[in-house]
């Protein structure tokens, strides 16, 4: 099992969202919605990247930004962070099922270290983090790094995401996808299965899914 983490295992986008926007005021200036969305999903570095291009301040430095940035995400992360919904329940049933189960996210070392406060850490046997891949999501890179790290054939693994970055990265790595939208819309797409929501989904769910991985699963 291959868990992405923001906006898919805990409802940490919201964070992002203050954080972000709260840079950019810094910066002297505002974060526009369609920067915002693009950076859903995507790595520290492509999202400073937006950031400034939005901006209009390409020059900008980058190191300052991921620093404060980040230290303010932490604080934010020390007030807690919620679960999406099912995703707890799916977790826990994973892992008494005792499947291999790793987090694959293109958040960084730092700030995935305390959210496994709220995770569990005790949950993966594998975690994979933004700053420790070489090419980030969108690129396959993440999951089949997991995969190799788990010790099992990507083919056989289901990926969860919510982005269309995240949705991208697992599809092209050859895992079979579930994908649950949080805060951007997923269009249909083939070899993706959509659904509403991790409610319901169990063990024996996600193993139909590699046996059907070809297909559309109706969404719930």
């Amino acid at each position: 099992m291959l868990f992405d983490m923001d906006g898919t295992l805990v409802d940490s986008e919201k964070v992002w969202e203050i954080a972000l926007h709260e840079l950019a005021v810094r910066a002297g200036g505002t974060l526009s919605p369609a920067a915002r969305h693009a950076m859903i999903g995507s790595s520290m570095a492509a999202s400073m990247r937006i950031l400034r291009d939005d901006l209009g301040q390409p020059d900008r430095p980058e190191a300052p930004d991921v620093r404060w940035l980040t230290d303010r995400v932490l604080e934010l992360f020390g007030a807690g962070l919620v679960w999406r919904p099912g995703a707890q329940a799916l977790l826990h049933a994973v892992r008494f099922a005792g499947l291999p189960t790793a987090l694959v996210t293109s958040t960084g070392r730092r700030l995935v270290e305390a959210a496994l406060d709220t995770l569990g850490r005790k949950n993966f046997d594998v975690v994979v983090c933004g700053d420790e891949v070489t090419m980030p999501k969108p690129d396959p890179e993440p999951y089949r790094a997991a995969a190799k790290l788990l010790g099992v054939p990507v083919e056989d693994c289901v990926a969860i995401e919510d982005s269309p970055t995240g949705v991208s990265s697992a599809l092209a790595s050859g895992a079979a996808v579930l994908a649950v939208p949080s805060e951007l819309e997923l269009p249909p797409t083939d070899g993706v299965h959509l659904r509403t929501s991790l409610v319901g989904v169990d063990p024996a769910y996600l193993a139909d899914l590699l046996v059907h991985r070809g297909l559309l699963q109706p969404e719930h």
